[in-house]
């Protein structure tokens, strides 16, 4: 394993008064640092689980037991809205088609937890459920959504369970559309809800501005508010998801949204709906305000170089896809992050231009809190018969 050298790093460190920050896809494998205690997040302590992450490069700004396994309860619904966004994104489920509820839903889900109250033989549009599901969080138009979109129950369980899959979820499983209680065969964690946050946020904006964020929903005669504790009380919070059953205790995904940054914040196991609410406020806040957002590296630059095997040079230069934008604590000394560079090596010829190759991690205090790729910044190709020669005579004196 190769290491950049304290010049290069140093090099990196130097370059943060540039700006223009790019979004690449949260990654599961990133690991976040809860910051000092003069900077801490305002989560109280009794809250068992909680994750507050920057799309606008997937650091991790807070997290307290982010693989931990809960029962989200009607935060499940979220990756019901996110199956459905899919499928109608890809053209498969239509907004303006009708489902007719039968009598059999009716006595199963009427009045059942939180609810949209759907009656037998009424027809509400795909749009319609979607809207039940995100402002009310219906038990029975989840369940609705799962029948008119997969024909049953176990057909669309099993499409939650591939976009869990394909998202990167690996501490999750859906046992129902609802997240009502099933015996513990629905679980998450917060870094798989976070995943779940961003994809629905950013693969499907239109559809997420237009279900998410609703105050109210009126069905027949009866109107319901939305118990999202964030959207319109918090600038720029548009979503998500409240949850709570007796087992699992008040859950929250959230999202908001300022300028260029998107974050997203987990909750979980909050033992009353007010200290819930209280701190995803605060943690959405502290996001925003305890932080400055830099231009550590910019795209292009050559960070440093790797070594080739086999190739016509020995050596390629390394630079990040995007520019590298961390969120540094306000106030922070620069000697108190570093960056470093690391990669598997040599690379073995022949190298393409944008070819994944190394890693960039930055760490504050010590600890690691972001890692990006880096590509090859040109191509290398394989020696020919007169290089294999040189790179064998130079490498036998060095």
């Amino acid at each position: 394993m190769k290491r950049a050298t304290a010049k290069a790093m140093a090099a990196g460190a130097a370059m943060l008064a540039l700006a223009s920050p790019a979004r690449p896809e949260i990654q599961p494998e990133r690991t976040g640092v809860p910051l000092p205690a003069a900077n801490a997040a305002p989560v109280p302590e009794d809250i068992p689980v909680a994750l507050l992450v920057d799309l606008t490069n997937g650091q991790i700004l807070f997290e307290r037991e982010a693989d931990r396994r809960f029962m989200p309860a009607s935060v499940t619904k979220v990756m019901t809205v996110y199956t459905a966004f899919k499928l109608i994104d890809a053209g498969q489920l239509r907004l303006d088609m009708p489902f007719r509820y039968t009598q059999e839903l009716e006595d199963a889900w009427y009045a059942e937890g939180s609810n949209m109250f759907l009656r037998a033989n009424d027809r509400p549009t795909i749009a319609q459920l979607l809207l039940g599901i995100t402002t009310v969080s219906g038990n029975d138009a989840s369940v609705a959504m799962a029948v008119a979109a997969a024909g049953s129950l176990d057909r669309w369980l099993e499409l939650m369970n591939e976009n869990a899959a394909e998202l990167g979820m690996q501490n999750t499983h859906f046992g129902s559309p609802n997240g009502y209680p099933d015996g513990g065969q629905t679980y998450t964690s917060a870094r798989d809800l976070a995943l779940l946050g961003e994809a629905v946020t950013q693969r499907y904006p239109a559809l997420y501005h237009r279900f998410f964020g609703h105050r109210t929903l009126t069905w027949g005669d009866i109107t319901q508010g939305n118990h999202d504790p964030v959207t319109g009380r918090v600038p720029g919070a548009d979503g998500l998801k409240t949850g709570f059953t007796n087992e699992a205790g008040y859950t929250f995904l959230g999202s908001a949204r300022r300028g260029d940054t998107r974050l997203v914040m987990v909750l979980a196991g909050s033992p009353t709906a007010r200290e819930r609410d209280t701190a995803a406020r605060a943690l959405l806040e502290w996001g925003f305000e305890a932080f400055d957002r830099r231009t550590i590296v910019p795209a292009g630059a050559k960070v440093a170089r790797a070594r080739v095997q086999d190739g016509a040079e020995d050596a390629v230069p390394l630079e990040p896809a995007s520019d590298v934008v961390v969120a540094l604590p306000r106030g922070m000394r620069p000697d108190r992050y570093a960056l470093e560079l690391t990669y598997r090596g040599p690379v073995e010829a022949p190298v393409a231009k944008g070819q994944p190759v190394a890693r960039l991690r930055l760490s504050i205090d010590g600890r690691p809190t972001l890692d990006l790729p880096l590509e090859a910044g040109e191509a290398v190709p394989r020696a020919n018969p007169l290089q294999r020669v040189v790179n064998a005579v130079e490498s036998w004196l060095t």
